[in-house]
C-alpha cells in the first residue's frame, strides 16, 4: 500500500467518526446525566436499543439489562464481538459541567458512558459498510463494576449463535494523553478477589480491658500481619496486593465491642499465587485471633481471573493504531493490578483490550478513574469510535 493510500484510508475512517462527533457527544452526555448501577440499567438499555434500531440493527436482551446485537455479513465467516460496559458507580459527582449527573449518589465516574457512545458510533459506521464476510456482535454489558455482568452474559449464551471467534474491549484512561492508546502483551489486568473477616470476642467496659477480649486490638494485629503475605511470603517477582478497604467496630468511646468486621481485596497476576491467598489469609487470621483468645469467620470470594490478551490479535491492533492514528501512538505497558470482568471472555475466546487516552490538563480530564471529578475529553470519542470500527474491519479482512 502506498503512502497516499495509507493516508486516504486513515482519514476515511476518521472522517466517518468525525462526521458523527456531535452525536457521540450528545449520546455520552445523556448517559452521563442518567447513570444507573449494576443490573439496574433499564433506561440505558432502552436508549441503546433505540439507537441500534435507528441504524437498522436488531437487538435482544440478555442478563436482565444487557443488550446484544448482530450485524451479519454477505458471506459466512468469523464473528468478532465488541464489548462496552454500561453501569455507573455509587459516587456523588463533583464536576461543575452542564451534563453533570442528575441522580444523587450515582455517577459515570469510570467512563462507561463514553464506552457505550463509542460502541454505538462504531455500530453506526459498520452498519453502512456492507460487510462482505463474517459477523459483528455488539455486546453492551451490565454490571462490570461488581464483576457479575460478563459471567451472566456468557451463561446466557452471548458467545454463541453464532460462536464468537475473537472479542475486543477498550477502556478510557485519563493518565494517557488524548490521541494515544496503550495495551499489554499477555496479562493485562490482575485477578480480583474479595474477602471479609469478622472477629468475635467478649466485650465490656473500656476501663476494665482485662475483663474482656478486645476485638479491635486483635483486628489491628491481624490487619498488620496480613501485609506480611506480600512482603514476606510472595516471590518479589510475582506481583500481589492485599488491601483492607473497610473496618467497622464499636459504638462508644468507653465500650470494648464484642465484634469487629473488616474487608478487603486481593489482586494477583500469577494463577498459582492466587490459589494460595485464601489459605494464607485464613492461617494468619486464625493464628492471631487464637493468640488473643478470640474467634473469627472468613468469607473469601473469588470474583474474576486475569485478563489475558491473545498474541494473535496484537498485529491487528498495531495495524489499526497505525491506520487511524499514525506512527508511534500505540505503546505497551505493564499489567495493571486493577480488575476487569472482561477476563471471563478471554477465558473462553481470544481477546484483547486497549486503553484510550482521554487525559487533557487544559480540560481538567486527568482525574483518576472512580474519582468524583473524573471526566472524559470528548475529543477522544471519535478516536475510540474509529479505532473500534477499523479494528473490526481489519480483523474480518484478515480472517
Amino acid at each position: 500500500m502506498t503512502a497516499l493510500e495509507i493516508y486516504t484510508e486513515r482519514h476515511a475512517i476518521r472522517k466517518e467518526a468525525n462526521d458523527i462527533k456531535d452525536e457521540l457527544i450528545s449520546w455520552r452526555r445523556f448517559l452521563h446525566q442518567h447513570p444507573e448501577l449494576a443490573f439496574e440499567e433499564e433506561n440505558t438499555k432502552q436508549f441503546i436499543q433505540k439507537k441500534l434500531k435507528e441504524f437498522g440493527i436488531e437487538s435482544k436482551i440478555l442478563a436482565k439489562t444487557g443488550v446484544v446485537a448482530l450485524l451479519t455479513g454477505k458471506e459466512q465467516g468469523p464473528t468478532i464481538a465488541l464489548r462496552a460496559d454500561m453501569d455507573a458507580l455509587p459516587i456523588q459527582e463533583e464536576n461543575n459541567v452542564p451534563y453533570v449527573s442528575t441522580i444523587p449518589g450515582k455517577g459515570h465516574m469510570c467512563g462507561h458512558d463514553a464506552h457505550i457512545a463509542m460502541l454505538l458510533g462504531a455500530a453506526k459506521i459498520l452498519s453502512k459498510k456492507n460487510i462482505e464476510k463474517g459477523n459483528v456482535k455488539f455486546i453492551f454489558q451490565p454490571a462490570e463494576e461488581i464483576g457479575g455482568g460478563a459471567k451472566a452474559l456468557i451463561e446466557e449464551g452471548v458467545l454463541d449463535n453464532p460462536a464468537v471467534d475473537a472479542i475486543l474491549g477498550l477502556h478510557v484512561y485519563p493518565k494517557l494523553e488524548t490521541g494515544k492508546i496503550t495495551s499489554e502483551h499477555g496479562i493485562s489486568c490482575a485477578a480480583c478477589d474479595f474477602f471479609e473477616v469478622e472477629i468475635h470476642s467478649e466485650g465490656g467496659h473500656g476501663a476494665h480491658p482485662h475483663l474482656t477480649v478486645d476485638p479491635i486490638t486483635t483486628a489491628a494485629e491481624v490487619i498488620s500481619s496480613l501485609q506480611h503475605i506480600v512482603s514476606r511470603e510472595i516471590d518479589p517477582l510475582s506481583s500481589a496486593v492485599v488491601t483492607i478497604g473497610q473496618i467497622h467496630g464499636g459504638s462508644a468511646n468507653n465500650i470494648i465491642p464484642s465484634t469487629v468486621k473488616f474487608s478487603g481485596t486481593v489482586r494477583t497476576l500469577d494463577p498459582e499465587v492466587r490459589k494460595t491467598m485464601e489459605e494464607r489469609i485464613d492461617r494468619i487470621t486464625k493464628g492471631v485471633t487464637q493468640a488473643h483468645r478470640a474467634c473469627y469467620q472468613l468469607n473469601y470470594q473469588y470474583l474474576f481471573p486475569s485478563v489475558t490478551h491473545n498474541e494473535s490479535l496484537i498485529p491487528i491492533l498495531e495495524k489499526t493504531a497505525k491506520d487511524v492514528l499514525g506512527e508511534g501512538k500505540l505503546t505497551y505497558s505493564k499489567p495493571s493490578m486493577g480488575g476487569e470482568d472482561f477476563s471471563f471472555y478471554t477465558e473462553k475466546v481470544p481477546g484483547i483490550t486497549f486503553r484510550l487516552g482521554t487525559g487533557n490538563e487544559a480540560k481538567g480530564t486527568t482525574y483518576s478513574l472512580h474519582h468524583p471529578k473524573f471526566d472524559v475529553d470528548e475529543d477522544a470519542l471519535e478516536i475510540g469510535t474509529a479505532l473500534i470500527a477499523k479494528f473490526t474491519l481489519n480483523y474480518l479482512s484478515n480472517s
